[in-house]
């Protein structure tokens, strides 16, 4: 994309987009299972609506749409980086296995140390004790996968030994899950399936801080995704360090997918698909489009998932994380017939 007419079009596409995703947080904010006019919404966001209304609104819908739009830019910002890193457009955050990781903390939590431990249900230290045994196990695996990058100069080795943990990851948690009692059973099932409506505020502000933190180093290496779409040779020819490159992207993936899973739970699809959605929308390959687009459109996507699970008039919630993969696998099918060459761009 270049020349004027260009960067005007994707100022313009840029603009249309952020005023879907203000629409669609509205939408978000107006649905449900109980009806509220939209006067009644504004009422509670200023503080002046209904006791009944403000519960459902401040407590209930606005951290669930909040989420939507931080978890969706994490995991869609993760997926670009690592389909760069790799060259592989099937790449994503699941693949390095740190989505298997946080849930083996969490697995490990819920069968084993949770009912050993007596913790209740709902407690202060059950929400946490959980987030911070998903951040345990993304951690290790990504301590894995970076002192394995660290010694290995091929960087497709690293995608198959995320591949093989994530395997091995889901063996344990397959024997975990045999051997625990039916309540923590369903407990844990319930996890995997995608929740963006059991965040607190004060969780909200520390996924958006770790997200945050994680947005800012991606955007810091916009010049070295660049040149790594052109070959390890010309990046080097252009003085990127391909070791240390490697180590922070692999690093932030993991902190922006690690901090989304143990917040929300396993989103499933969205790194792989997302990023070419941009891709297609933007027609552009460069980082400096390419990030704030994947950014914005995973927000959109995850906020239009959270509102199709809603099933609004029927009282009942899917799970968003069927809703992405609903979403997503067309996408991955259409990548893997190489429509439009998309396929191909690595």
């Amino acid at each position: 994309m270049n020349g004027p007419t260009s960067r005007l079009s994707a100022g313009m596409i840029f603009l249309m987009l952020l005023l879907l995703l203000f629409l669609l947080f509205a939408l978000d904010l107006l649905s449900g299972s109980t009806h509220l006019e939209m006067r009644d919404v504004l009422a509670s966001l200023f503080g002046s609506g209904t006791e009944h209304g403000e519960i459902i609104v401040m407590q209930f819908r606005l951290p669930k749409a909040l989420t939507a739009v931080i978890a969706g830019a994490a995991m869609a910002v993760s997926g670009l980086l690592m389909q760069t890193l790799f060259r592989n457009p099937l790449a994503g955050p699941d693949v390095l296995g740190v989505s298997s990781g946080a849930g083996l903390g969490v697995a490990l939590t819920l069968l084993t140390l949770t009912p050993l431990l007596s913790i209740r249900s709902g407690s202060p230290l059950y929400g946490w004790s959980m987030i911070l045994a998903a951040w345990a196990g993304a951690g290790v695996v990504m301590t894995v996968i970076m002192t394995v990058a660290a010694r290995m100069r091929d960087i497709m080795s690293v995608l198959i030994i995320g591949l093989l943990l994530a395997g091995a990851i889901s063996s344990i948690v397959s024997l975990l899950q045999y051997f625990s009692n039916e309540t923590m059973l369903k407990t844990y099932v319930i996890w995997t399936m995608g929740n963006l409506g059991n965040m607190s505020y004060m969780q909200i502000k520390i996924l958006a801080l770790a997200v945050a933190a994680g947005s800012a180093i991606a955007l810091l290496m916009v010049k070295p995704l660049n040149a790594l779409l052109m070959g390890e040779i010309f990046s080097k020819t252009v003085g990127v360090n391909l070791k240390r490159t490697r180590l922070i992207l692999l690093a932030t993936a993991s902190i922006l997918a690690g901090s989304v899973t143990a917040f929300c739970g396993p989103i499933a699809f969205l790194g792989v698909a997302v990023p070419h959605i941009a891709r297609l929308i933007f027609s552009s390959n460069d980082h400096r489009i390419l990030m704030p687009a994947s950014a914005i459109c995973g927000a959109v996507i995850l906020l239009v998932s959270d509102l199709i699970s809603t099933l609004p008039g029927s009282g009942q919630i899917v799970p968003v994380n069927t809703v992405t993969s609903l979403i997503g696998i067309p996408v991955v099918l259409w990548i893997i017939a190489g429509r439009k060459g998309i396929g191909r761009r690595f």
